[in-house]
């Protein structure tokens, strides 16, 4: 995880991105409605909540980058993970996060608006990549809840990897709704 570019990161996320879009395509209303015994949201507020959260992770970076490119730091497209990170990054897989209220589903977006909006972000990443490849920004960071202070280049991690961990959620709701 430690070696990578800007531009594998942008691969990763991207391919967690469709795989998202094939698992809820041809999802009924009853299936993103469905709500397990052991769970506090549907699929539908779990896609929300991912448009909400990565909404704010391009803020954040747009913010960090702005900031490290004003110092005049400049970068060679390497993707520049801490060792926190990497580790925290492992561990959260096996942890269960109660999610702050700010990033909260409302339950007023379907699932089409919340992947459109999801992909107005992955817009705004996308124009961000130039700044994500060329400036350093390993000295600006910005809290985290688990993972502590993160650069630029965390969060832009930090977007596939969180979606790609309700992606797995999303998955296993699945499988408990077709056992019913």
């Amino acid at each position: 995880m430690n070696n990578q570019t800007i531009n594998d990161i942008y691969e990763t996320n991207n391919e967690i991105r469709e795989k998202t879009k094939q698992l809820v395509a041809d999802l009924t209303d009853e299936q993103t409605a469905f709500l397990p015994e052991s769970e506090k949201w549907t699929i539908a507020h779990i896609i929300e909540h991912i448009a909400i959260v990565q909404d704010g992770m391009a803020k954040i970076s747009t913010k960090l980058l702005t900031q490290a490119q004003a110092a005049g730091k400049t970068a060679d497209g390497a993707a520049r993970l801490s060792e926190n990170f990497v580790q925290k990054a492992a561990e959260a897989k096996t942890l269960k996060f109660q999610a702050p209220d700010r990033v909260h589903p409302t339950g007023n977006q379907t699932i089409e608006e919340s992947l459109k909006k999801m992909d107005e972000t992955r817009e705004k990443l996308e124009e961000l990549r130039p700044l994500f490849e060329s400036v350093e920004c390993s000295d600006f960071k910005f809290p985290h809840p688990f993972m502590g202070e993160l650069t630029a280049h965390e969060w832009l991690t930090l977007v596939g990897g969180h979606e790609a961990r309700h992606l797995r959620q999303i998955e296993n709701m699945l499988e408990k709704s077709a056992s019913i």
